[in-house]
């Protein structure tokens, strides 16, 4: 049954592109679980059609541009994980580079006519902080175990545990709550200041809106990236 969610995009492409994205799923071994509808969303979407194309260009002596663009994302995305994963850091980059790219494709749909950024709900930023939130507890379990990871919320001496126990638990607790307000918000201001000044002006201003607009859009997919880098390096690191 579809989704009454379900935006006039998705819906478009689900009536007339259900067919191909169905072939391409069976074909790649992950067939659609509604073949009706295959597409979830228009992020999915293009993200499906942008990285079937750079797989079909994938070359170590030609790189085209497309690939050197994301091989340069990876780059990006590695070193800001070194800066604060002190070991195994490819193993975390993988999870950084999924919410970097899925992040910012939802904080830029929002630039196309007619379409908002899917950021602007609040449901979207607190599923990827949720997602943060167990995935960085679970790196921390599988790096240290569950005693010594347990162990850092007591704090560094014993006698102080009463009182470190409770702020430690408020402040993993608030951090998805953090994470969804600073994108949530930041998305929603960005997105009406800039619809906003888009009906008052019809010249040279809207284009550097819809500058400001990407900025925006990449400076919360790169906070909410480095945030989670540093939650997954505070949770394996050693010395805890």
């Amino acid at each position: 049954m579809q989704a009454e969610s379900e935006i006039w995009t998705t819906a478009l492409f689900n009536r007339f592109l259900a067919g191909p994205l169905d072939t391409f799923l069976n074909a790649v071994g992950h067939p659609a679980a509604d073949p009706a509808h295959p597409w979830p969303n228009l992020v999915v979407a293009i993200i499906l059609v942008l990285f079937a194309v750079l797989r079909s260009r994938l070359s170590v002596d030609k790189p085209g541009n497309f690939q050197l663009a994301f091989e340069a994302i990876y780059k990006f995305v590695s070193g800001q994980a070194s800066e604060a994963i002190d070991h195994h850091v490819n193993r975390y980059v993988p999870f950084f580079g999924t919410i970097f790219i899925f992040i910012l494709f939802m904080n830029l749909i929002g630039i196309i006519p007619g379409l908002e950024s899917p950021t602007m709900t609040p449901a979207v930023p607190l599923a990827f902080a949720i997602a943060v939130f167990l995935y960085y507890n679970w790196m921390g379990f599988r790096e240290q175990g569950v005693g010594k990871y347990l162990a850092h919320f007591a704090g560094p001496v014993w006698w102080m545990a009463p009182i470190m126990i409770p702020i430690e638990l408020i402040s993993h607790f608030a951090r998805p709550l953090s994470l969804t307000i600073r994108l949530y918000a930041n998305m929603f201001a960005g997105e009406r200041v800039t619809i906003t000044f888009l009906t008052l002006t019809y010249f040279l201003l809207p284009a550097v809106f819809m500058g400001l607009h990407v900025f925006v859009a990449l400076l919360q997919a790169f906070i909410f990236m480095l945030l989670a880098t540093i939650y997954v390096g505070s949770a394996v690191a050693h010395e805890h």
